[in-house]
């Protein structure tokens, strides 16, 4: 009986030893001996080349890492671009170590972790990861210290700083870009600490649906406390329900400067771009990127007391005079430490809201709202003479002013030896002809020999009628087409259309096909013509006086094939 009990207890021990030493991984004992290899580091995170991206100044990582060794390990050290960041030691399985470090301090911009192991036998492995971390939002343009895309938060995404928000603001589900834009409320606006804004020069630009309800509102206000316009900046707005005007106060110290803007007009559906800027002399109010006014300040802004930015609002400083709320929508605000140019806001206006060619070949368009630029290549003409603006078929016109017109590379336009334009033309009848486009060679041997190349569109006649001809170049001599009529006297918006294929020229006058002329096989030669003049033959379609062009042209395009009938009535209702 006892020899069964002491079996018994045996075997429980047996069992008990088991049981404990079940699901522990064994450590193996090794007899004394050389070291043969360096640590093993494997680095689980960060991986190589991760980009890291969290709206915050700096950023919190779980650095997770596992390293082995064949005999035993001494030491791990967890390096941050050269710095230490901890260290390890004494551990438990003597040749294998799994850790995590929580690292809460990544600034922005490319770094490099170091995973740095020692072995008892004094051999090192050295592990580098490359990651980087990445704002949300770097800064697209020079100067650029503060953006607001307003993607259903008012967080700035340069600085990382959310807006203040008085009031109830919100967003509209709509936008020019991105996911929303702030929709204002009546006493909501939004405000921003104003320190690092507060430079010797300064621009903002926007984008703004315009609610004309209340008639009037602040816009962008950084003022002192009180009625204290000698320092700081306002933008705001006034007007009626049929149109707004945008005006800019500037407070330089000893005073005020008082720039009374441009007006938008009713209706208010599209989306309106609205910029200023202020220098060190002068400050200007720009609409879909047009300046529609330049006033001279002398003196840099004066920022006394200037503490807080409101947006959509003139309150609390500037709420005198109704500034108060504004109920528009705002979408894409950008704010820098420099006077932009008008190169610049197109630019940006561009990029937000980029020109998609609306018709099959369409090469180039020039809306002229305020400027000479190209909307499909981004390309500004140059100005000769004064050419300037007034108010056209849609918004502005290109205005034509004595030896003066604006030129325009042809590097799309000589890709095809198909051609087609339209426009529109308020036509001023004295001088009773003159260039409208000219695309001729430079350098030719004579007047005669410089028409067999390039193309010429112009018009002729007195105060009663006015006849629209195009003279084409076909390499081996020049073919004319005398066009269609139109009366001055109407003081009308003319459409105008020609098209050139490889067999024939048109003109259409209102969509109405006035004369084809088919004396030609190949179309263009455009042999040495390298710059297109508009609003002008000069200058090298002068001999006949086809000089400069007094009248107004609206809504330019220009295509690389010859259009048909349908197509020139389409574009000419779609604009009508």
């Amino acid at each position: 009986m006892k020899k069964i009990t002491y079996i018994l207890v045996f075997l429980v021990g047996v069992f008990m030893a088991v049981s404990c030493n079940k699901g522990i991984d064994p450590i193996t004992a090794l007899k004394p001996g050389a070291d043969g290899t360096a640590p093993l580091v494997t680095v689980k995170y960060p991986s190589e080349g991760v980009k890291i991206q969290v709206p915050t100044l700096l950023a919190t990582i779980d650095i997770q890492f596992e390293v082995t060794d064949d005999i035993e390990l001494k030491s791990v050290s967890l390096l941050m671009d050269g710095t230490e960041l901890k260290s390890y030691s004494g551990f438990k399985d003597y040749r294998r170590a799994v850790e995590m470090f929580t690292y809460d301090k990544v600034t922005n911009g490319a770094h490099i972790l170091t995973v740095r192991a020692t072995d008892l036998a004094g051999k090192i492995t050295n592990k580098d990861v490359n990651f980087e971390k990445k704002p949300p939002y770097v800064p697209m343009y020079n100067g650029e210290i503060f953006y607001m895309p307003f993607d259903g938060d008012y967080m700035e995404k340069i600085n990382f700083v959310t807006a203040g928000k008085v009031g109830s603001p919100g967003f509209a589900g709509t936008s020019l870009k991105g996911l929303n834009s702030y929709a204002g409320a009546t006493d909501g606006y939004l405000t921003f600490p104003a320190a690092s804004l507060k430079n010797s020069e300064f621009s903002a630009e926007m984008w703004v649906k315009l609610n004309a309800t209340p008639d009037r509102s602040g816009i962008i206000s950084i003022s002192p406390a009180g009625e204290d316009r000698s320092k700081g900046v306002r933008f705001f707005r006034e007007g009626s329900g049929t149109s707004q005007r945008f005006k800019l106060n500037v407070g330089i110290g000893a005073g005020e400067v008082w720039n009374d803007g441009g007006v938008v007009n009713a209706p208010f559906s599209e989306w309106v771009h609205l910029a200023f800027t202020i220098s060190q002399s002068k400050c200007i109010i720009y609409i879909n990127g047009a300046a529609v006014n330049s006033v001279n300040t002398g003196a840099a802004i004066d920022w006394t007391g200037c503490e807080t930015m409101s947006f959509a609002s003139g309150q609390p400083n500037f709420s005198y005079w109704d500034h108060k709320a504004d109920l528009s929508f705002f979408d894409e605000l950008r704010i820098f430490n420099r006077a932009l140019s008008q190169s610049e806001i197109l630019t940006i206006i561009q990029n937000d809201s980029p020109y998609v060619p609306k018709y099959s070949g369409e090469i180039l368009y020039m809306p002229f709202e305020g400027n000479y630029k190209d909307i499909v290549t981004n390309t500004i003409a140059g100005k000769v003479g004064t050419p300037d603006f007034a108010d056209g078929k849609k918004g502005k016109a290109f205005a034509g002013a004595t030896d003066s017109y604006i030129t325009f590379p042809t590097t799309e336009i000589v890709k095809s030896n198909q051609f087609s334009s339209v426009f529109w033309m308020k036509v001023n009848a004295s001088p009773d002809r003159s260039g409208i486009i000219a695309i001729s060679p430079t350098g030719a041997a004579n007047f005669d020999a410089m028409r067999t190349k390039g193309l010429r569109i112009f018009r002729e006649g007195d105060a009663a009628a006015q006849r629209f001809k195009l003279n084409v170049g076909i390499g081996s001599g020049e073919s004319w087409n005398d066009g269609g009529l139109a009366d001055p006297r109407l003081a009308e918006w003319v459409h105008v259309a020609y098209t050139i294929s490889t067999t024939e020229s048109k003109i259409y006058i209102n969509g109405v096909l006035t004369r084809a002329a088919s004396t030609f096989v190949g179309g263009v030669d455009w042999t040495g013509c390298s710059s297109m003049s508009i609003g002008s033959g000069a200058p090298t379609f002068i001999d006949w006086g086809h000089l400069s062009d007094l009248s107004l042209i609206d809504e330019l395009r220009i295509f690389n094939k010859a259009l048909t009938e349908g197509e020139v009535n389409a574009i000419m209702n779609d604009e009508k």
